[in-house]
C-alpha cells in the first residue's frame, strides 16, 4: 500500500495528480463537500450560539468509508482542496472526520496543476487555516438562516417551493430597479453640429463643434441649432491649433474570476456557470496524449480576484515573446497591474500554466468550448507581459468666429500587445497634412438630431461587473448567484439580456415591505467586507452571526404576525377565458420580455402561446384602431397602433384620452407633466388629493 495520501474534491483533479507523484501516493476524491449542512432542516443551533449541526452528505458514506480506509495504511495524509475559503472548509471537514489534529502540517495548496507545482506544494505542508474556514462558516450560516427564515413567508404570500436568499435577492433588486429606470426614462431631444472642411487641394476632413465662446454649448432644438448653423456658414474658416503627439493603448491586465466570465459572455456567448464548467475542466486537467504529455492542467486557478502573475511565468512568457515576435516586443518595464484591495493577493491571476502551450496546438486535443476559452485566456495573459500600442494622434482645431471645431487623426505606428489579436485593431483615421493658421473652405456645416437613450438592461456580463463594483458576491459565487436566479423564475434571460419576471417583482416587493434593511446592496456589501475581515483573522465569525440575527429575527416576527394580511390581488397566473385550441386548456398571462402574453398551463407538454393586448383606453389619432402597449427590440415599453403596420402611430410616452387645447392633438403623460404630441404645449400634473 502507498505510504502517502493525498486528497482533492474532484475525480478529474485526482487523476492528473496521480500520474505526477507515482506508485508512492494514493489520491482520494471526496468529489466536493463531504460534510455540510443538513438539506430538511435549518441546521443551526440558535440556543447555543449559532453552532452548525454538520452531518455527512447524503450519498457521500461510502466515499468517506473508503478516504478512512485509505487513510488508516498512510504514513502522511495531505489535503489538497482547492486554495480557496471553500476548498479550506473542505480540509478541515476531511480532517476532522479522519480524526487530525488541528496542529498538524496536512494542508497543501498549488495554484496550477502541473508537476513542477504539485511537487513543491507537498513539500511544505501547512496547518489549515482556520481564519479561512470561519469565513466560510460565517458566509455558510448566514445564508442559510436568511434563506430558511425567509422562504416560508414566500410559501405564505406567493406560493410554495419559492425561496430567498441574501445575495440573489440583492441582485434581482438591481435588476428590477435598471427596469423601473428604463420604464421612468423620459428622452430628451439634443443637437450636435459637423463641420466638412476642405484644403486647397481639396482634401477634407471632418470636425464636432465643442466650444462657442469658449464654453460647451448645448443645443435642444432644431431651431436654435439652425441659427447657430446659419451664422457658422457665413464665417471664415482657420486652422487654430495642430497638435501631434504619440498616444499609447495599454493591454487589459489578465483574467480575473469576474472579467473572464464578462468576456466569454460577449465574445463566446457562454453563461457564467458555462465559463466556470470550462475553466474547471481546463485546471483541473486534459488528456493530451502521449506525445504530448498525457494529462496536463492547462490553466491556473479559475476562481481568483488578483492579477498578480508569479515570477517564474512572467519569465518564460518573456522568453517566449523575444523567440517568437522579437527583442521590440518585451516592455522596457515589468508590468505591475493595480490589485483591489479586496483582493486575496496569495492567489494569481487566471494564466496559462504554460505559454509554449499555443492555443493552435491543442485544438485538436480540446473540445470545440474548451479550446475557445483557452485561446481567449492564453491571449489575454500574454498581450498583458506586451508592450503597449503606439499611435500618432493628431489633434486639429478649426476656429469660425466665436466657434471651435475638434477633429482627432490617428495611425497605429507601433503594434505592441495588438500583434496578438486579442483586441480589435482599430483602423487608421488620417487627417491631411494642415499647419496652424491655415485657411480652409467650408464644404458643409450639418446639424444632426439625437436622443438621450435609457440606460441598457443587464447582461450577465454587466451584473457581474456592477456587483464586482459593489463589492457584492465574491468570485466563487457569481455563476451560482446567476443560475440560482434564472432557476428560481425571477429572472428570464433572452438573448443575452436579463428581464425581471412578474414572481421576481412580486418576491422582492414582499421582501422590501419588511426586510429593506437586510436586502439591500449597502448591507450586503457591508457584510461581505465583514467576511473578508474575518478570513484575515480580525473578526470572530459568531460575532457577525449575532449581531445580524437579533435585528433579523425581531423583523421576521413582526412579519410573521402582519403577513396574513397581505393578499395577492390576482394569481400569479392570472387564468383567462381564452381556450388553448391545441389542449383545451385555459390560458394564463404569463409576463415575458415583451411583457405580458398568454401561455398553456400544461407546458411543458403543451407550448402554446399567444399574444395578449394591452388596451389603454385610447383610439388611434390616426385611423379606426386603438392604442396598445408594445415593447421594442431592446424590451422597451410603447404605445402603438393596433392597425400596425397599416397604420404606423406609435408614442415613447403613454397617450391619454384627452386632445390638445392648442393644436388638437393628442396628450402624453411623461411623468411629472403632460405634453402635447405635436406642439410645445404642456401642464403641469396635478398632484395626488389636488384633482
Amino acid at each position: 500500500m502507498a505510504k502517502n495520501l493525498i486528497i482533492v474534491e474532484s475525480p478529474s483533479k485526482a487523476k492528473t495528480i496521480k500520474k505526477y507523484l507515482g506508485s508512492n501516493y494514493t489520491v482520494k476524491s471526496s468529489v466536493g463537500h463531504i460534510i455540510d449542512l443538513p438539506k430538511s432542516t435549518l441546521g443551526i443551533d440558535l440556543e447555543n450560539d449559532f453552532n452548525p449541526k454538520y452531518i455527512t452528505v447524503r450519498g457521500k458514506s461510502k466515499i468517506l468509508k473508503e478516504i478512512k480506509d485509505a487513510a488508516k495504511g498512510a504514513s502522511k495524509i495531505l489535503l489538497a482542496t482547492d486554495l480557496d475559503r471553500e476548498g479550506e472548509a473542505i480540509a478541515w471537514h476531511l480532517s476532522s472526520a479522519l480524526g487530525l489534529k488541528e496542529e498538524d502540517l496536512n494542508r497543501v495548496v498549488f495554484n496550477e496543476i502541473t508537476e513542477k507545482s504539485i511537487k513543491a506544494a507537498i513539500k511544505i505542508p501547512r496547518k489549515i487555516d482556520k481564519s479561512l474556514v470561519d469565513a466560510q462558516q460565517a458566509r455558510r450560516v448566514l445564508d442559510r438562516i436568511v434563506g430558511y427564515k425567509l422562504s416560508p413567508l414566500l410559501w405564505k404570500k406567493i406560493k410554495k417551493g419559492l425561496s430567498a436568499g441574501r445575495v440573489q435577492s440583492v441582485t434581482v433588486q438591481l435588476i428590477i430597479d435598471r427596469e423601473k429606470e428604463i420604464e421612468a426614462f423620459i428622452e430628451e431631444e439634443y443637437w450636435d453640429i459637423e463641420g466638412k472642411f476642405c484644403k486647397a487641394d481639396e482634401n477634407c476632413f471632418s470636425g464636432q463643434l465643442f466650444r462657442y465662446k469658449g464654453n460647451k454649448l448645448s443645443l435642444t432644438d432644431e431651431k436654435m441649432t439652425k441659427d447657430h448653423v446659419e451664422t457658422i456658414k457665413k464665417s471664415k474658416a482657420i486652422v487654430s491649433s495642430v497638435k501631434i503627439k504619440d498616444k499609447k493603448n495599454n493591454p487589459k491586465p489578465p483574467f480575473i474570476t469576474s472579467t473572464l466570465q464578462q468576456k466569454a459572455a460577449n465574445v463566446l456567448n457562454y453563461t457564467s456557470k458555462k465559463t466556470m464548467q470550462i475553466a474547471q475542466e481546463l485546471y483541473e486537467g486534459i488528456d493530451l496524449g502521449k506525445s504530448n504529455g498525457g494529462l496536463a492542467g492547462l490553466i491556473t486557478y479559475m476562481r481568483t480576484d488578483s492579477t498578480r502573475i508569479s515570477p517564474t511565468a512572467k519569465e518564460e512568457t518573456k522568453e517566449f515573446i523575444r523567440k517568437v515576435y522579437g527583442e521590440d516586443y518585451i516592455p522596457t518595464k515589468t508590468r505591475i497591474y493595480k490589485i483591489s484591495n479586496k483582493a486575496q493577493d496569495a492567489h494569481e491571476a487566471i494564466r496559462p500554466t504554460s505559454i509554449n502551450r499555443k492555443p493552435k496546438d491543442l485544438k485538436t486535443l480540446l473540445t470545440k468550448d474548451q479550446y475557445k476559452l483557452y485561446k481567449l485566456i492564453w491571449e489575454r495573459f500574454l498581450a498583458s507581459e506586451m508592450p503597449s500600442a503606439i499611435y500618432d494622434q493628431m489633434s486639429v482645431e478649426v476656429a469660425i468666429g466665436d466657434y471651435l471645431f475638434k477633429s482627432i487623426g490617428s495611425k497605429l505606428k507601433f503594434k505592441g500587445y495588438l500583434i496578438v489579436g486579442s483586441d480589435k485593431e482599430d483602423d487608421d483615421n488620417l487627417l491631411p497634412e494642415i499647419k496652424e493658421g491655415e485657411s480652409l473652405s467650408i464644404n458643409s456645416i450639418i446639424g444632426n438630431q439625437h436622443f438621450t437613450q435609457p440606460p441598457q438592461r443587464y447582461t450577465e456580463a454587466t451584473l457581474i461587473k456592477k456587483l464586482e463594483s459593489l463589492g457584492i458576491g465574491r468570485p466563487s459565487t457569481y455563476a451560482s448567484i446567476m443560475d440560482t436566479i434564472i432557476k428560481r423564475g425571477y429572472v428570464v434571460r433572452e438573448k443575452k439580456i436579463l428581464y425581471s419576471t412578474e414572481l421576481g417583482r412580486m418576491v422582492l416587493e414582499l421582501l422590501d415591505g419588511y426586510f429593506q434593511n437586510v436586502i439591500n446592496v449597502k448591507f450586503t456589501s457591508k457584510l461581505e467586507n465583514e467576511l473578508d475581515l474575518v478570513a484575515d483573522g480580525k473578526r470572530e465569525w459568531k460575532k457577525i452571526i449575532r449581531d445580524f440575527y437579533a435585528p433579523f429575527e425581531s423583523i421576521l416576527q413582526k412579519a410573521e404576525v402582519e403577513i396574513e394580511k397581505i393578499v395577492l390581488e390576482k394569481p400569479l397566473d392570472e387564468v383567462t377565458d381564452v381556450i388553448c385550441e391545441k389542449c383545451g386548456r385555459n390560458m394564463v398571462i404569463k409576463n415575458g420580455r415583451f411583457g405580458k402574453f398568454l401561455a398553456c398551463p400544461g407546458f411543458p407538454e403543451c407550448r402554446n402561446t399567444k399574444v395578449l393586448i394591452e388596451k389603454i383606453g385610447v383610439p388611434c389619432p390616426n385611423c379606426s384602431g386603438e392604442v396598445i402597449v408594445k415593447r421594442s427590440k431592446s424590451g422597451r415599453v410603447f404605445y402603438g397602433c393596433s392597425n400596425y403596420p397599416e397604420c404606423n402611430t406609435s408614442f415613447w410616452s403613454k397617450p391619454i384620452n384627452e386632445k390638445c387645447p392648442e393644436c388638437d392633438s393628442i396628450l402624453l403623460d411623461k411623468g411629472k407633466i403632460i405634453a402635447c404630441s405635436s406642439c410645445k404645449y404642456k401642464r403641469e400634473k396635478p398632484k395626488q388629493g389636488d384633482e
